[in-house]
């Protein structure tokens, strides 16, 4: 579904993607792993055509969006769907207005078969009777759920989940795992999501991809993951203080130098 090539992004001196190669299986489930500043957010962005790298390459469905014009972009991105971090719901307007609104934006389909598609949405969530209450009504994890009725609303052919469980309580972590594997099955599509939470990813991944300050250290399957001898992956993996992984990008530099060269 989605290959990348020789990725390349820096800011100023910071190196963002360093020549990044990976590939997202159709109808599986990728997650994208990786502490803070490693580079998950800005890979996301590239994946959905919104930022341009430097160099390299970011194949959807055999097009590569860093040299297409901005129309077509905009048309691709259509068949994208996106769960924002913070759900990113319309406070002004209701529940069926939020989901309805990528339908109203992109589609001349008539008011009742909107109704019918937000509907069969919200049921697909567990969310059904929720149509008009606000969003100042709901709980984090039902904003959530809201938020992924909303990214399959148009049935896309890939969803991107940007820290889809952040902030939530177990049982809230535990119902959105089963929703994106429950969705990935019944709609065969393609899921990307980028987290830092290790027993989510363990719980829904096919394929995982593990970032380390703009390089890819593991890509793998969970048992490839689990079984990895990178101390860095352990590290990371096991929640440990101490290892080869450091606090902040003066201290990887320095440890660079005496760890990898």
């Amino acid at each position: 579904m989605i290959k990348v090539e020789n990725l390349v992004k820096r800011y100023g001196s910071v190196t963002a993607s360093n020549h990044l190669n990976c590939h997202f299986e159709k109808g599986k489930v990728t997650v994208i792993l990786g502490g803070s500043g490693s580079g998950k957010s800005t890979l996301l962005r590239q994946l959905t055509g919104l930022e341009k790298p430097d160099s390299g390459s970011v194949y959807f469905e055999g097009m590569d969006l860093t040299t297409l014009p901005k129309k077509k972009i905009y048309e691709i991105r259509k068949k994208m769907g996106m769960l924002f971090q913070g759900s990113a719901l319309f406070n002004y307007l209701n529940i069926f207005e939020n989901i309805a609104f990528p339908l109203r934006e992109h589609t001349k389909i008539a008011d009742n078969v909107i109704k019918t598609i937000v509907t069969m949405k919200l049921e697909m969530v567990g969310l059904r009777g929720t149509e008009n209450l606000m969003p100042s009504q709901l709980s984090g994890g039902m904003m959530k759920r809201v938020g992924l009725a909303r990214a399959i609303v148009m049935d896309p052919k890939v969803i991107f989940y940007d820290e889809p469980t952040s902030g939530l309580d177990p049982i809230s972590t535990g119902v959105i795992d089963k929703l994106i594997k429950d969705l990935n099955r019944a709609l065969n599509i393609t899921s990307i999501v980028v987290s830092h939470d290790i027993e989510s990813c363990f719980r829904i991944a096919d394929n995982i991809i593990i970032l380390f300050y703009g390089d890819i250290i593991a890509q793998g399957t969970v048992e490839e993951i689990r079984n990895s001898e990178d101390l860095r992956v352990k590290q990371f993996i096991n929640g440990e203080p101490e290892g080869p992984i450091p606090f902040t990008r003066t201290d990887k530099n320095y440890l660079d130098e005496i760890l990898f060269d």
